[in-house]
């Protein structure tokens, strides 16, 4: 059934990182299924140049009050079928239009926000949901433990991956980025104080125990935020100044390249609500580490895709286990990437969910 859709989003087009991307693929996979979508979000840095087709977008209203109010007039007048809420912190307000307007609520729920039981206004508006969308089954297992809902309306629908990230020629790759004959480690995120559960310094103090082993080896961090004075402190307090390089934000004309150009994407991360760039990494043909913790265990396909080490384990040890097995073909592993997780995938899974929920 096509459906008229509500989307409250914290950002989506115009917006960054992997919530937006995540509500940006939402949007155009119901879209090209044919519902109508209109999205108000919260925050929208970017401009935006083209919306798909059937997906239409209101000015950002990041004042709470202002968001409540632009929400609820935009509810009255396009009466929607089904009011989607992007983000557990936006679940009571989504709750109160559909008690309004007698559309059907679907909630979103994303990783860290969503593991421990929130206030009681969000946890019933979520108990209220006709489905309830979960980016893995670690965020899954923890909604159940505190919502009072149905198991079968929580569902999982993890990330997909942009079709920017593909394999490419790796020896271009390298020398893009001044890289010779070294082995090179990658991790990709923001450097957020709030964030160090990623786990950028266990790779910057593993570097000291392989120096010997590996003294080539060079780690680089693509992000940008305020834990990086600590991290640059860190690498020459363990003497591996010269093992890191922080290249910063990277944008989406450079970042396929620079995953091309690593010979193992790590992260051992134990908050990821999924972890999208273990998929970027391993879609352009590079292999990938993580932690068996939380959604990298979906993002890697519990090892049948990358590497996975225990949370205890010594980081050195799982690296060079890592980069001793044999580098797997790029266009093997980014096939299976797409299988699993590629835009296909992803349309046809949204589209069951968000069908059977306007029924």
């Amino acid at each position: 059934m096509m459906a008229r859709i509500l989307a409250l989003m914290t950002d989506a087009f115009g917006g960054r990182g992997g919530i937006a991307q995540y509500n940006r693929d939402l949007a155009t996979a119901l879209a090209n299924g044919g519902h109508a979508m209109t999205i108000l979000p919260r925050h929208a840095r970017d401009p935006i140049s083209k919306l798909p087709h059937g997906v239409t977008q209101h000015k950002a209203r990041p004042g709470r009050v202002c968001y409540a109010s632009s929400a609820l007039t935009l509810a009255a007048r396009i009466g929607p079928r089904i009011v989607f809420c992007g983000h557990l912190f936006l679940a009571p307000l989504a709750a109160l239009i559909t008690r309004l307007t007698g559309a059907r609520l679907i909630v979103q729920l994303h990783g860290i926000e969503a593991w421990e039981a929130p206030g009681r206004m969000r946890r019933r508006a979520v108990e209220k949901a006709r489905l309830v969308l979960s980016v893995s089954r670690h965020t899954r297992e923890r909604a159940l433990s505190w919502a009072a809902s149905a198991p079968e309306r929580v569902a999982v629908a993890p990330n997909t991956v942009r079709e920017i990230f593909i394999p490419g020629d790796r020896g271009l790759a390298r020398a893009r980025f001044g890289l010779n004959h070294q082995g090179v480690l990658l991790s990709v995120g923001r450097l957020d104080k709030r964030e160090r559960y990623k786990g950028h310094d266990r790779v910057i103090e593993a570097l000291a125990a392989l120096r010997d082993r590996e003294p080539g080896l060079l780690y680089i961090i693509a992000g940008e935020g305020d834990d990086r004075p600590r991290l640059e402190t860190l690498a020459a307090t363990c003497g591996a100044r010269r093992q890191v390089r922080f290249l910063g934000a990277v944008g989406d004309e450079a970042l396929p390249d620079l995953y091309r150009a690593a010979d193992l994407f790590v992260l051992p991360s134990t908050g990821e609500g999924f972890g999208i760039v273990f998929l970027e990494a391993m879609a352009c043909g590079t292999p990938a580490l993580g932690l068996a913790v939380a959604g990298a265990c979906d993002a890697l396909a519990d090892g049948a895709m990358g590497f996975m080490a225990r949370p205890g384990d010594d980081m050195a040890t799982a690296i060079m286990d890592a980069l001793a097995n044999p580098r797997p073909d790029p266009a093997e592993l980014a096939s299976e990437v797409a299988r699993r997780f590629g835009h296909a995938a992803f349309a046809r899974r949204i589209n069951t969910l968000i069908g059977g929920a306007a029924v």
